[in-house]
């Protein structure tokens, strides 16, 4: 029994119970392991740990991030992959940092979780977890990237999004194909991955919190908009626009995004769309957005958009290299 796969246990639904007032609430990591004892036969060693202090993936943050992060970078070179137990309404956010973070990742880290908890007779969990440590443990069939595997799927982390609160198939990558689908048996597509440049594995834990996301709606306020772009320290901005990048073009918009540039806050445009890409300059709407420098983002999801943008500004040198990489793939996170 040669390869081995480090099992790390962040909270959500997939380890919860009910506490006396009925309310679900996560519990300790062994008592995942006892409700899939099916575990015990696999061919290959899980070891387990968990976070210092297990969460609701509703609290997760940047220091939980960095957190999943230095564990990975500790235990690199005694496991063959990694499997991250984690909440679902967070699970697209924590998947797009940690790709971001982990450069030249070389071994698979799965994330799974299940829309029931475990002690459910009808919970997802149990196939979830599985799955994952399948994939996460097949050495032959290394996928050395963040992913997330959900319903018989594996997904690109950073091209994941949640989009039902109600389905066991929680997940979808609208913009990217799968990386597997298990049936029977598991099949990947080897040709969809990503692999490493070098064997140079390397760990970002510098992260910048002073973005912000600006989404528009129609009738959307001056009062709003200079509200958000006046945030003290805010450094980077996401706008969620329509369509193809399309933006008001009213003179008070542009004035109040154009302002913010002249200072430095980095703006980032990303569709409001589910599938599709952003083409600034497409449409009119969207021409001026681009004369004042906003940086457009492709097909890239609003989870990957984010934490990019938190990435690439807690480890950049100047503004500049930071638009620059925004309109680059680093991890697979758009197709240019």
């Amino acid at each position: 029994m040669n390869n081995a796969v480090l099992m790390i246990y962040t909270g959500g639904t997939i380890g919860m119970v009910q506490n006396e007032q009925g309310v679900l609430q996560p519990f300790k990591l062994d008592r995942i392991s006892d409700a899939v004892p099916l575990l015990k036969n696999v061919s290959y060693r899980i070891d387990s740990c968990q976070l210092s202090a297990i969460i609701d993936s509703s609290d997760m943050c940047v220091k939980v991030w960095a957190e999943i992060a230095q564990i990975i970078e500790k235990e690199y070179d005694r496991y063959d992959g990694f499997v991250v137990l984690h909440g679902t309404d967070t699970m697209a956010y924590t998947a797009s940092a940690l790709s971001f973070m982990l450069e030249n990742l070389g071994k698979p880290v799965v994330l799974t979780g299940s829309q029931l908890p475990l002690g459910m007779l009808r919970s997802d969990g149990r196939g979830n977890i599985v799955g994952a440590l399948e994939i996460a443990s097949a050495q032959k069939t290394n996928i050395p990237e963040v992913s997330i595997y959900f319903e018989d799927k594996l997904y690109r982390g950073n091209r994941s999004t949640k989009f039902s609160a109600q389905n066991f198939d929680a997940f979808a990558s609208f913009n990217y194909p799968p990386l597997a689908t298990a049936g029977i048996d598991i099949s990947y597509n080897k040709h969809l991955v990503l692999y490493p440049e070098s064997t140079d594995f390397k760990v970002y834990k510098a992260l910048n919190e002073n973005v912000a996301v600006l989404t528009l709606f129609p009738g959307i306020s001056q009062k709003l908009v200079n509200a958000i772009l006046d945030t003290p320290d805010l450094e980077g901005v996401v706008i969620s626009s329509y369509g193809s990048g399309n933006a008001p073009t009213e003179g008070w918009f542009i004035d109040a995004l154009s302002k913010a540039s002249e200072k430095g806050i980095v703006l980032y445009d990303v569709t409001q769309c589910k599938s599709g890409t952003v083409r600034i300059g497409q449409y009119a709407t969207s021409y001026d957005l681009g004369r004042i420098g906003v940086v457009g983002g492709y097909d890239i999801t609003i989870e990957a958009a984010i934490t990019k943008m938190m990435f690439l500004l807690g480890n950049c040198s100047d503004r500049e290299q930071v638009k620059q990489l925004l309109k680059q793939s680093l991890r697979g996170e758009i197709t240019v």
